[in-house]
């Protein structure tokens, strides 16, 4: 079972808000994105399977993480287990 936490990532807001994460803070650490190494969404337009967007991300640390973001409640989440 995948478990996330709620962060705050500061994004990109082009076309659409939350379009492409920038930088994170997870476990009082600043996290900034080089690469967004892969990207899908999960979910459909019924209530109970809200549209989610997903990031696996790569930091300039050279860390892979997976973020989730929910258009919804407009909120970020990191994978943690």
């Amino acid at each position: 079972m995948k478990i996330f936490q709620i962060l705050k990532v500061e994004c990109y807001n082009g076309y659409k808000k939350g379009e492409k994460p920038l930088t994170f803070v997870f476990n009082n650490q600043q996290y900034i994105i080089d690469e967004i190494v892969d990207r899908w969404y999960e979910g459909s337009i019924q209530a109970q399977r809200p549209i989610l967007t997903y990031f696996k991300v790569r930091t300039s640390e050279g860390n892979l993480f997976l973020l989730r973001y929910n258009p919804k409640f407009d909120t970020w989440a990191i994978q943690t287990e």
